[in-house]
């Protein structure tokens, strides 16, 4: 029997529309400002902080092999089939931000706009989609089956 703190998940998976908007807007108003870079820096940052704190979650909670890194989570979640080859794709990318965000701040480019940013917002709406079916396919697969007529 598995344990996932599906709770956790849920708070995290919560966040993802305030994101998804914050990326939204700081793209249609970018305007190479401070303002903006900012709005754009905080998104991607809790963006990165969501998909590997949501990945942590499943790998532990599902038992999947141990990672040794922020990309080791998702590649481990993307073979699991947790999400897409789409959705991984991106989400490789968004976590290599991480490092340049969190401790290399200071030299962070906020002037610039950042190519995810128009693109993240879609992926995380879809990675939040998925993770929640792949929780509720893999928690309860009896009733799956009979939804799906015995396979």
């Amino acid at each position: 029997m598995y344990y996932v703190n599906k709770e956790q998940i849920a708070h995290r998976l919560a966040a993802v529309p305030e994101v998804a908007e914050g990326l939204r807007l700081s793209t249609q108003a970018w305007d190479g400002g401070l303002m903006m870079g900012l709005v754009q820096e905080r998104c991607l940052h809790l963006a990165i902080e969501i998909v590997t704190d949501v990945g942590s979650y499943l790998i532990d909670g599902f038992i999947m092999r141990d990672a040794s890194s922020y990309d080791d989570i998702i590649e481990i979640n993307h073979e699991e089939k947790v999400f897409d080859a789409s959705i991984y794709e991106v989400l490789r990318q968004l976590v290599t931000l991480r490092k340049p965000l969190v401790q290399d701040y200071f030299s962070w480019n906020r002037g610039e706009l950042h190519p995810l940013s128009s693109d993240l917002p879609e992926i995380l709406e879809r990675f939040a989609d998925q993770v929640s079916a792949y929780v509720d396919r893999e928690l309860d697969p009896f009733t799956n089956q009979a939804d799906r007529g015995t396979e």
